[in-house]
């Protein structure tokens, strides 16, 4: 194998997915990640700490929505600010290319309790840096913590709709689901 391996991380996530999908998670070895991958096992150790976390997509979610939310104007409020992350969300991670490895993704989840606690482990941080990147651009408490619990209901609610139908623009579904959330709120 060669010494430097382009998309290495790629393909070990994608030979990972395919893998998880045709044989299941638990009896997938990281030996074979590896090997489909065209790569050396000490090459995903490399990029991930264990099996669980090929899955994880690191924090590129979480970087792309505290990203987008402190990119947007100083004049927006908090809703303005969500609803620029659930647009980059759907520009760059919730794809019509990426759809049927999303689906996949959330297959091998669903199915397994081990990677589901993760999951929701990785909500709570999301919510979190999400929180913390609308107080840093003057959201007091609780409007940031609300403000950004709402937009993870509707980046969830999105999700699951968005990967029983392809073809659908996850942005507008987002969206949809968030107007609908701060209605709802609006009517306590």
């Amino acid at each position: 194998m060669a010494r430097w391996d382009p998309n290495a991380r790629e393909r070990l996530e994608r030979a990972a997915l395919e893998l998880f999908v045709r044989q299941g998670y638990d009896r997938t070895t990281v030996a074979e990640i590896a090997e489909r991958a065209g790569l050396a096992k000490s090459t995903f150790f490399r990029h991930f700490a264990d099996k669980r976390e090929v899955l994880s997509g690191g924090d590129a979610l979480v970087r792309l929505l505290t990203d987008a939310v402190a990119a947007t104007p100083p004049g927006a409020g908090p809703r303005q600010a969500v609803e620029a992350a659930l647009a980059a969300a759907g520009e760059r991670a919730f794809t019509a290319e990426r759809h049927g490895a999303v689906r996949e993704r959330q297959q091998v989840v669903a199915a397994n309790p081990e990677l589901t606690e993760r999951e929701l482990l990785k909500r709570e941080a999301l919510a979190t840096a999400l929180t913390a990147a609308l107080r840093e651009r003057g959201t007091p408490d609780p409007a940031a913590g609300l403000t950004a619990e709402l937009a993870l209901l509707a980046l969830r609610a999105a999700l699951a709709a968005w990967t029983a139908r392809p073809g659908q623009d996850f942005t507008g579904l987002a969206l949809a689901e968030l107007a609908a959330l701060c209605e709802a709120a609006a009517a306590l």
